[in-house]
């Protein structure tokens, strides 16, 4: 067997391993009661205009100066949200309703649409906010998504709630199955590869 494919092999049993584990794992997680600030849904269409300019929009709200405690908690929550998806870098996750990392992506682009709704009230930070809610628009309608919505369009969110990938749908999504076995892969490779090395390197 190539050394290749023994670390595919490798790769799949410890996804196998972490699967009973990740399936028993709630979607929804509270630490207590709703004390956080809710967040408005968001829907399909607007998600993928968002997602384009979320770091534009993630800039702008880091530089900005004349906040409140509210903006803050759901600017962080935006941050969270957004590396329990993956860093939006899931195939899918914001496009394909079927993605197991679908919910989650809703979560943090509705958080930062907040974000940005809320910055069209702040002295230093209204024009640009406002330059682009008009760029979102205008492409909403250019690209006919304001009446497209999905399963979780009509959900609302709270920073006390962290949503989380659906792990147990993985298996049945090829792409993100794909790409997390790849992954994987890719990690045993770097370490099976780092041991080599510091044997060879080693007196």
């Amino acid at each position: 067997m190539t050394c290749r494919r023994s670390i595919l092999l490798t790769a799949m049993i410890a996804l196998l391993q972490l699967w009973p584990l990740a399936a028993s794992a709630h979607l929804r997680s509270s630490s207590g009661p709703h004390t956080g600030i809710a967040i408005a849904e968001i829907s399909h269409g607007e998600m993928i205009m968002i997602a384009e300019y979320r770091d534009r929009i993630i800039d702008l709200a880091a530089r900005a100066t004349d906040t409140n405690e509210p903006f803050r908690r759901v600017f962080n929550y935006a941050q969270i949200q957004h590396a329990y998806c993956l860093w939006g870098k899931m195939p899918g996750g914001v496009t394909d309703e079927a993605s197991p990392f679908n919910e989650c992506s809703h979560a943090y682009l509705a958080a930062t649409k907040a974000v940005l709704l809320s910055m069209r009230s702040m002295g230093g930070e209204a024009v640009e906010a406002e330059t682009i809610v008009s760029a979102i628009d205008a492409g909403m309608v250019l690209r006919g998504l304001a009446l497209i919505t999905c399963q979780f369009s009509g959900e609302a969110f709270n920073t006390a709630d962290v949503i989380r990938p659906s792990w147990k749908d993985v298996p049945l999504h090829p792409a993100s199955l794909a790409t997390l076995t790849a992954l994987a892969a890719a990690i045993l490779a770097l370490v099976y590869c780092g041991r080599r090395l510091l044997r060879w390197i080693a007196p």
